[in-house]
């Protein structure tokens, strides 16, 4: 690791609200992403006259337990439930419902509040809060992540051609960009929802469209900045093409504004995606969201526990983002040092 990487490490690293910020938020999504294995209405594991299946991963009839139904089998069902147990056992998650079980053995009506069954109760659909929470963050975060990372490269690229080559080419990209991104993207949006139904690739895709433009003008400044630098100057005189020059000389430098950025814009996709499920023009109906689970707790006032349950899940996973921004922020500032204990550690050495 060179020297410029060590001394960004220790800054993040000094930045202790950041660093235990990215240990939890990275734990949470780790786990959320084995979300079948924690929360699901079928058993982990399950063995049957000698034989073991793994129904989360595998179709199995109910006639095979000895049912009469040529259909997938319902291992909630009691029935089946006690064909299994008759000749072999079955492990259940930690949680046995998925994110679109109802639980129909409610003793009160849906949304029920937090029991031993359902830890944080159900919505007014008698389905379990917390598997549709892990569900939901795991595709709320998903959904950040790669739109962050698309919306990058494309915002990088345009603001990376734009300042490296300037004239004309800026002129000319700025007044298109301007035009675009005063587009209604909400009002597209619901216009489009009434002609095709959304999902999960579709509402990326119309996101991506415009979310791109966050980072064109960072780039482009620095780029700007750059181009007339003395090591550019001379790499051309070198012969050095414009690609290689903006790859490998200029766009390094840029990089490190964009970085900084990144972790706040992850914040705001995730956010965006929330706002249009609550309003109801993200995900199909029935998909697992906190903006699905926020609009259950507008809708049930009087069941508390979902709204309670949105609102520190958001609160939470948005603090826990902001919080690791500032840290890649601290980390990449040249005013910083290697926070108090190393710069101590430093000077003794001296």
């Amino acid at each position: 690791m060179t020297p410029l990487n060590t001394r960004r490490l220790a800054n993040f690293k000094a930045n202790r609200r950041g660093w235990w910020s990215l240990w939890i938020f990275v734990t949470l999504f780790v786990v959320t992403l084995g979300a079948e294995l924690i929360a699901n209405d079928k058993p982990l594991l399950l063995k049957y006259e000698g034989q073991y299946y793994v129904p989360v991963v595998q179709t199995i009839y109910e006639t095979q337990f000895g049912g009469f139904l040529d259909t997938e089998a319902n291992y909630r069902d009691r029935e089946v439930q006690r064909l299994i147990n008759e000749k072999g056992w079955m492990i259940w998650p930690l949680i046995p419902f998925g994110p679109n079980t109802i639980n129909y053995e409610l003793t009160e009506p849906a949304p029920s509040p937090p029991s031993a069954a359902n830890w944080l109760g159900t919505d007014d659909q008698g389905r379990d809060v917390l598997a549709r929470l892990i569900y939901g963050f795991r595709i709320s975060v998903l959904f950040g992540l790669i739109l962050t990372v698309l919306g990058s490269i494309i915002g990088i690229f345009a603001g990376a051609v734009q300042g490296y080559f300037g004239g004309k080419t800026d002129l000319i990209a700025q007044r298109l960009i301007e035009i675009w991104g005063g587009m209604p993207v909400l009002y597209l949006l619901i216009i489009l929802s009434a002609v095709i139904e959304p999902n999960f690739w579709w509402l990326l895709g119309i996101m991506l469209l415009f979310s791109w433009m966050q980072l064109v003008g960072v780039v482009r400044a620095e780029f700007l900045r750059a181009r007339n630098f003395d090591y550019v100057k001379a790499a051309r005189a070198l012969g050095a093409t414009d690609p290689v020059i903006m790859w490998r000389h200029v766009l390094p430098n840029a990089m490190v504004a964009a970085i900084t950025f990144m972790p706040f814009i992850l914040n705001g996709s995730i956010t965006t995606l929330t706002a249009l499920d609550y309003l109801g023009f993200g995900l199909p109906p029935g998909s697992s969201s906190l903006g699905e689970l926020l609009n259950q707790g507008k809708n049930n006032l009087q069941a508390p526990w979902l709204g309670f349950t949105a609102f520190f899940a958001l609160a939470i996973m948005l603090s826990l983002l902001i919080f690791i921004g500032e840290a890649v922020r601290d980390a990449f500032d040249p005013r910083k040092t290697f926070g108090a204990t190393a710069l101590t550690t430093l000077n003794k050495r001296r």
